[in-house]
């Protein structure tokens, strides 16, 4: 099972608050953005006054349309996964001496998507407004449709697991929450974890970040330049996660992180709902930055996603040739880190020390971060709240670094 990095009370406090208050979260600022005014201290009043009937007031119930749009969504992107051509890829060796294998078929599915949305818009088949229109109950039927299929990933994962990469911790929150299997699968080639954290979460990003876009062309009958800015920004950075798919397989998220609360309900409701957060806002809320502030939020975005990728490029640019290959036009400077499998065996693994990696251990999240800024700094500074994304980021990625360094230390030791 996962080890925790944290002391158990502070692990357990933290679970039990996630567990609790990030579907009212979602809630709330789903409300906060379309109905007041991108407020807090609107929202904060309302509830102050109100009290609980004010938070079942403002829940809207899940409705027959919304369920609808998530099915067709989902099954239009399962099909995708399990249809579309693509080449094997191999993920790095499990525990447990498992190698997954995927279809790396992401930037085609990703392609299809935009392009089959934008069709249904383009000749009049389906309005992307209703989607907006529709989004509280959209993501009030996500929050409690996904904690159920979270349950149905506990139960699997003690019933019947994919492979020998599951186990139970003896604690049901903590099953629940970290989850019990590493690669949970239905079938034998529909991979659960690529479902839900690619092919649902980073696509309705895309997907969401276009409807935004669409939905103020028909309310002013023109884009802004700052949602120009942040729909660019957002399908850039997309488009280079999808271009990068199998790299990603090779990841905490994926290949140490197992499926459970914490990766699953986070990619199927999360990531809709806060990652989009920024072009929510604009919705209703056009600046007109102006062409030289606009072409320079811009370029600064791109380029921190270009930074961001090449950091990815490199690392797997050197595992790839097993470390012959040149960084910044030259031999990389490495080091070889021996360490003891499960099993008692001794490996070795190279450890890129060059090029982006010469300068942190984990310096591709300072151009992740900034990008994340440059797509929200066009809603400029009126209020705080298109800046929790930027926020929360910045928090998961410190912590992702603090469990990364701890598993990795507790793996290569002196190295």
């Amino acid at each position: 099972m996962a080890e925790t990095v944290h002391s158990p009370w502070l692990t357990y406090t933290s679970m039990i608050s996630l567990l609790t208050l990030c579907p009212p979260f979602v809630i709330l600022l789903w409300y906060t953005m379309v109905h007041a005014d991108g407020s807090i201290l609107q929202t904060f009043e309302y509830l102050r006054q109100n009290g609980i009937d004010g938070l079942k007031s403002i829940w809207p119930m899940p409705t027959p349309i919304a369920w609808k749009i998530i099915a067709c969504f989902g099954a239009f992107e399962a099909f995708l996964q399990l249809a579309l051509p693509g080449k094997q890829f191999e993920g790095p060796i499990s525990p447990a001496g498992n190698v997954p294998v995927y279809k790396a078929n992401g930037l085609q599915a990703y392609v299809v998507t935009l392009l089959t949305y934008l069709g249904l818009w383009w000749f009049g088949i389906i309005d992307p407004s209703i989607v907006y229109d529709h989004l509280g109950e959209i993501y009030s039927a996500l929050v409690f449709g996904s904690f159920i299929f979270c349950i149905f990933l506990y139960l699997k994962g003690h019933i019947a697991p994919s492979s020998t990469d599951s186990g139970s911790s003896g604690n049901p929150i903590v099953d629940f929450y970290w989850g019990m299997e590493l690669y949970p699968r239905i079938g034998k080639y529909f991979d659960i974890k690529v479902f839900t954290n690619c092919r649902f979460g980073m696509m309705s990003w895309a997907v969401l970040a276009v409807t935004y876009c669409i939905k103020q062309y028909e309310m002013n009958g023109k884009v802004s330049d700052s949602m120009l800015v942040n729909t660019v920004l957002m399908l850039v950075y997309i488009t280079k996660f999808f271009w990068w798919e199998s790299g990603y397989w090779c990841t905490m998220d994926i290949a140490h992180d197992r499926a459970g609360f914490y990766i699953c309900w986070g990619c199927l409701v999360w990531v809709p709902s806060i990652y989009t957060s920024p072009g929510m806002y604009l919705v209703n809320h056009p600046v007109q930055l102006g062409t030289p502030l606009a072409v320079l939020i811009l370029l600064s975005g791109l380029l921190c996603i270009y930074i961001n990728y090449d950091c990815d490029r490199q690392r797997q640019e050197f595992r790839r040739t097993n470390g012959k290959c040149k960084i910044w036009g030259k031999a990389p400077s490495k080091i070889v880190a021996s360490y003891r499998t499960t099993k008692g065996e001794t490996k070795t693994s190279l450890l890129l020390t060059s090029g982006w990696w010469g300068l942190a251990r984990h310096f591709h999240y300072v151009p992740e971060i900034s990008a994340a800024f440059f797509w929200t700094v066009p809603a400029l500074f009126n209020h705080f709240l298109p800046y929790f994304y930027v926020i929360f980021l910045t928090i998961l990625l410190f912590d992702r670094a603090k469990r990364d360094d701890d598993r990795c230390s507790s793996k290569y030791g002196k190295y």
